[in-house]
């Protein structure tokens, strides 16, 4: 969950706009909580634009229309249907949870063909599980994708999801560049983000 600060709202045509004073990851399409901004503003919306002009209404085809000499940046644009309200300054908060299950521990157990051995082990597996749907969904937001928490785009991003969730579980213990083992000799070498990346459908990592 985050929480930024509201600076500036106002509302044109049935449309609300708010202003944070930080930037955020929040896209089109997810629902996000104004809190503390009164004057009908407080609700739970989902984001239907992310403007960086201002916005001065609706035109007879519904779309939106923004005067594009002045830039504004961090706008949240959201469904409001209240009297128009000019842009004002105002406090308050917007509050986005973000809770991606893209995948599963049973699908990383799958994938590793075994099962937690201790239930230390399976603590650890979730905690893995819940950081590789956060990574995974942020990594697609950065890369333009306006993607559902729930449900992952298509079958790559699910393997890509659960390949980094099944690496971030084998790192458990390691040294080095390989994941720990009794052998002698090193084990296979760590997962490398180029092919979590590839099945996220993202740029490559970058190499200096």
């Amino acid at each position: 969950m985050a929480v930024f600060t509201v600076t500036h709202a106002q509302r044109v045509d049935g449309y609300a706009v708010i202003q944070t004073l930080e930037s955020t990851d929040i896209t089109i399409g997810q629902q996000i909580v104004v809190a503390g901004v009164g004057n009908d503003f407080n609700a739970t919306y989902i984001v239907q634009a992310i403007p960086t002009f201002l916005f001065v209404g609706v035109t007879q085809q519904g779309d939106f229309e923004f005067n594009y000499d002045f830039t504004i940046t961090n706008q949240i644009l959201v469904k409001s249907n209240f009297d128009d309200y000019s842009r004002s300054a105002a406090t308050g908060t917007v509050t986005w949870t973000q809770s991606c299950t893209w995948t599963t521990v049973n699908a990383v157990e799958e994938f590793l063909g075994i099962d937690g051995a201790t239930a230390n082990d399976t603590a650890f597996l979730t905690t893995c599980v819940a950081a590789a749907n956060s990574w995974c969904f942020r990594r697609r937001v950065s890369a333009g994708y306006h993607d559902n928490l729930t449900t992952p785009p298509d079958g790559s991003v699910l393997l890509g999801t659960t390949l980094y969730a099944a690496g971030l579980y084998r790192e458990r213990g390691t040294t080095g560049d390989s994941y720990a083992s009794f052998q002698d000799m090193s084990g296979p070498p760590l997962m490398t983000l180029g092919r979590v990346n590839q099945l996220l459908g993202v740029k490559r990592s970058q190499v200096a």
